[in-house]
């Protein structure tokens, strides 16, 4: 078993900015929604695109920690 600092490292700081991006995204999602609730057709499927490709940055840090 191999899991050193370094595999700690890339999932604690790979999982914060993901964590972080999603929390801003689905803020300022709910802030447009709530300004100008017409628009939900076009901010919608928007916040869900953007938050997956934020949630894919943290398989990568999951996916280079274990091949560590």
């Amino acid at each position: 078993m191999n899991f050193s600092i370094s595999g700690g490292l890339i999932i604690a700081l790979g999982g914060v900015g993901p964590a972080l991006a999603i929390g801003f995204i689905g803020a300022r999602a709910m802030e447009a929604l709530g300004r100008n609730p017409e628009a939900s057709g076009k901010i919608l499927p928007a916040m869900l695109l953007a938050m997956a490709f934020a949630e894919a940055i943290a398989i990568y840090s999951l996916i280079l920690a274990f091949g560590k």
